[in-house]
């Protein structure tokens, strides 16, 4: 039975170790049998396609906007939209069968004689290449063990500046604390416990630090002010000029703050892409205890259950990169880089490979991990549309062109509340090289995904690793990986010395 979305291939995995693979998410096999997304943007005299060509037998959905000023209609292969007005787009479902160049034009006026015109190519299919040999087998379950690093109030995250020998662990109450040489310092290294609310989901969430911090000393905070349901905030600090291990208390800058309609799903991640820009998380606000589930989710008109994407640098007090996907739309919030997600905790952008995972808390039914391939943007992930890959029978809203997950996995055998984690860079364990690591609250299992593009070709749980109360993922300066326990434990994932 089709769900409503683009067929695509997903893995089935519980964490307590039963893992079924029932299919391969947004494979295109040498036929091209594959349903694929290309995005169209009309402007004042050009389209700007996402991508020009596709393998033979392939459907294509082109997702057509129009920013220009003037009205433009897109056709291809005898599909055209309607004429679409400035900020307003549709979607043409064509069906490739056989190679060749299609034209592709706007039929309005004279504007594919301004420009607006192009060739769309439908190319052979490729030949299945012969498949490697295959490599010894690698334990990936056993190889890792956890090593404690200290006790803390409520930690959710852990991070460092690149090269930096110190750990920093983000105290939900409100304060950041420095380890170093295995101590904990007693002072701590930003402390907003007078000025953030602590309560539930709320608090000091995250922190990032600027790619430049060496010389700029900046670094940025997602926390829940006090008042109200605890709207959202992200600001900028300084460290302190005279000492290193402390922040500037009087450095605060806003950059932005998100009214937040409940006390719940807050989101809360903060990291830097490798251009150099900041990228935040935000949860839907509120998971149906004032508002219906999900009213809020498919709103471009506000930054609840999106990843944002802003220049905290640019100017005062950020600029808005231009190619953000809904830079120029009429009634859309430039900020947001995707949408449609419920409560996206933590996300992961890996540098080398440009993917970005964001792993969705589910409602009652699934867990979902979504994935951003490098040169994409707009993603809608369907909630409330879709928990998962289970459509809803009754949401508040409609949600246009909704994007499957990655994979997602039911709530069975104790599993709660997915937590997403990060790419595996760490050279002392070359097993996981590559894999993304996500985990759940409850089971406090993890898990290792082998991704090839936007592909699961695998999938592992760490038997021997288990953290009570999962609650966070982070890396160190020196690409170490960590796991944070509400209950107050910091661990870091190290290789299991040889038996």
């Amino acid at each position: 039975m089709s769900d409503g979305r683009p067929r695509r291939l997903v893995v089935l995995a519980t964490l307590a170790g039963a893992i079924l693979a029932a299919s391969i998410p947004g494979s295109v096999s040498a036929r091209g049998n594959a349903t694929l997304t290309v995005r169209v943007d009309a402007r004042d005299f050009a389209f700007k396609l996402s991508r020009r060509s596709v393998p033979v037998g392939s459907t294509v959905r082109f997702v057509v906007r129009n920013r220009g000023q003037a009205k433009h209609r897109f056709v291809v292969n005898r599909k055209r939209t309607k004429a679409l007005a400035r900020g307003t787009s549709q979607t043409l479902t064509v069906r490739f069968p056989r190679t060749g160049s299609f034209r592709f034009l706007c039929t309005v006026g004279n504007h594919a004689r301004r420009g607006m015109k192009g060739t769309f190519s439908v190319s052979p299919a490729r030949p299945v290449p012969k498949p490697p040999p295959p490599e010894p087998p690698v334990d990936v379950a056993a190889s890792t063990e956890l090593s404690e690093v200290g006790s803390f109030e409520r930690p959710v995250f852990v991070t460092a500046p690149a090269g930096d020998d110190r750990l920093f662990v983000v105290e939900q109450s409100g304060a950041v604390r420095i380890v170093r040489d295995g101590r904990v310092l007693p002072r701590p290294f930003l402390d907003l416990r007078e000025r953030v609310m602590f309560a539930g989901e709320s608090g000091l969430l995250s922190i990032a630090f600027a790619p430049d911090y060496p010389s700029s000393g900046l670094l940025y905070a997602f926390f829940n002010q006090r008042g109200g349901f605890g709207d959202s905030r992200i600001a900028e600090f300084r460290r302190d000029g005279a000492d290193p291990d402390v922040v500037n208390p009087s450095s605060e800058r806003t950059l932005l703050t998100i009214p937040q309609p409940a006390d719940d799903h807050n989101g809360g991640m903060l990291q830097f892409g490798p251009e150099g820009y900041l990228y935040a998380s935000v949860g839907d606000g509120d998971p149906g205890v004032l508002n219906p589930p999900g009213i809020f989710a498919q709103r471009l008109d506000l930054l609840l259950g999106t990843i944002v994407r802003i220049d905290p640098r640019g100017r005062d007090p950020y600029r808005v990169p231009e190619d953000n996907p809904f830079t120029g739309i009429s009634g859309a919030r430039p900020e947001i880089w995707a949408y449609g997600l419920r409560n996206p905790w933590r996300f992961w952008i890996d540098h080398e490979s440009k993917l970005m995972f964001i792993a969705d808390v589910g409602s009652t039914a699934r867990e979902e991990i979504d994935v951003v391939p490098p040169g994409t943007s707009g993603q809608n992930f369907g909630w409330p549309c879709f928990e998962g890959t289970v459509q809803l029978d009754a949401p508040p809203v409609s949600c246009d062109g909704p994007v499957p997950p990655l994979l997602d996995f039911p709530r069975t055998d104790g599993v709660c509340a997915v937590i997403g984690g990060v790419v595996a860079r760490d050279a002392r364990i070359p097993a996981l090289a590559g894999r993304y690591l996500y985990g759940d609250l409850c089971t406090g299992r993890i898990t290792a995904v082998g991704v090839d593009g936007v592909r699961v070709v695998q999938v592992d749980v760490l038997s021997d690793v288990v953290v009570r109360g999962l609650s966070s993922f982070g890396v160190d300066g020196h690409g170490r990986i960590y796991a944070t326990s509400a209950a107050g434990s910091v661990f870091r994932l190290d290789p299991r010395p040889p038996s």
